[in-house]
């Protein structure tokens, strides 16, 4: 008998707790070994709780249980997390987390703790909830050279871009509505600042690109400038806008991670993900590009993945060296600065006319892709040339009321 641990027992931990014990007979006929909830480590009592008898207070009485093989971390933030995770891991004890802030600002050393004792750091629901993209990367497309990734990986502001798409209500509104239903929280900033995407491009990039990504190194803008009229301008010229995180490596060998609005083209998979659904899109070599799906939290979703990383853990005999990724100095030259970016741009601008957006657009060496009376939308162009065309915009003396990148799926 192997017994788990469960740190945190909020939402996430009473899922995995909950899930475990829906579906203990199939877990333990999958890894073939008896397993138990141990300890379920949180401050708070629980009275009228099934597993009141299983929570304790002192994380020491989980780690001097040699009995305890694995461990659930579902606290969330880095402190106590990190302490936590990284003296288990020590302890020999397999750790797996939802804890995208950990696994995006600590999981280098983390994983280096892991190898060191034999152990394995698993973190399939800190992306994505229940969508398989962690295991994926790093198992069923490792014979790929992966180029590129983007996704709409927050469920809270694709909501919001979705109510203001279909139901022309403004940003405010839409917001006020996501965190009636419960899906944005009171303080709504690590979701519509693009915190949360962020965190998440983090950790793809790490894994795909093989050094570790820190937050402070990725281009991060989110919601708050984003008008009706924006949403609208987009879908007059074929597009809807989404929150995308992204990362593509360059011609140089750099890799440039972002999270800012972009407007998604209709014939795209991903322009038509709504609610509060994630999606990835996978750039490699061999598969050319494919899409993974699905809810993106929530309760047992992200227990799912969770009970999923540890019956990995389980199976394993010593660390799994392809789910890793070096160490990298916060100031590491392998990621390039926004300044690199290139993209499609959509311009919304006082009412002008598609001749005046025509002329600008050859003598600026772009091409006019698309074009209405207030906005228009032109070629892949570099940061340069995009800021050239908007100063001769405003030499026409037109208005820029918005400058929105295209997504080149």
């Amino acid at each position: 008998m192997k017994k788990i641990a469960v740190l945190g027992y909020g939402v996430v931990g009473s899922g995995v707790v909950e899930l475990f014990y829906r579906n203990q007979k199939k877990i333990e006929a999958n890894t073939g070994t008896k397993l138990e909830i141990g300890y379920i480590l949180d401050l708070r009592e629980f009275p009228d709780d099934s597993y009141q008898d299983r929570v304790v207070h002192d994380i020491q009485v989980i780690l001097d249980d040699p009995e305890v093989g694995y461990v659930a971390e579902s606290m969330g933030g880095v402190n106590p997390a990190f302490d936590f995770v990284r003296r288990c891991l020590e302890a020999g004890k397999s750790v797996a987390t939802s804890n995208k802030q950990l696994v995006a600002e600590k999981g280098d050393i983390l994983l280096q703790t892991a190898k060191a004792h034999h152990v394995n750091f698993f973190f399939e629901a800190s992306v994505g909830g229940a969508i398989p993209i962690i295991r994926p990367l790093h198992t069923c497309l490792a014979a790929n050279d992966i180029s590129s990734i983007a996704g709409i990986l927050n469920g809270t502001t694709n909501f919001i871009l979705e109510k203001m798409f279909c139901d022309n209500m403004r940003f405010a509104n839409a917001l006020a509505l996501a965190q009636k239903l419960g899906y944005a929280e009171k303080d709504p900033s690590a979701d519509v600042d693009g915190g949360d995407a962020c965190r998440k491009i983090c950790i793809l990039s790490s894994l795909v690109f093989g050094k570790h990504v820190y937050p402070d190194q990725v281009y991060t803008k989110g919601l708050r400038n984003v008008t009706l009229e924006d949403v609208q301008l987009a879908q007059r010229l074929g597009g809807a806008v989404k929150l995308i995180g992204a990362v593509k490596r360059l011609d140089d060998g750099r890799i440039l991670p972002t999270v800012m609005p972009m407007i998604v083209m209709e014939d795209s998979l991903l322009s038509h993900v709504n609610g509060v659904f994630n999606a990835v899109m996978v750039w490699g070599d061999g598969v050319d590009k494919t899409m993974f799906y699905g809810r993106g939290a929530g309760k047992l979703p992200t227990a799912s993945a969770v009970l999923g990383d540890l019956i990995d853990a389980v199976k394993q005999t010593d660390t799994d060296l392809s789910q890793s990724w070096e160490p990298a100095e916060a100031d590491a030259d392998f990621v390039a600065p926004i300044d690199a970016f290139s993209a499609p741009r959509c311009y919304r601008t006082s009412p002008c006319g598609s001749g005046v957006f025509a002329r600008i657009a050859a003598e600026t060496g772009v091409e006019l892709q698309n074009a209405a009376e207030d906005g228009c939308m032109i070629s892949c162009c570099d940061q340069k040339t995009a800021e050239a065309f908007k100063q001769k915009l405003g030499q026409e003396g037109v208005t820029i009321l918005s400058r929105i990148p295209v997504l080149v799926d």
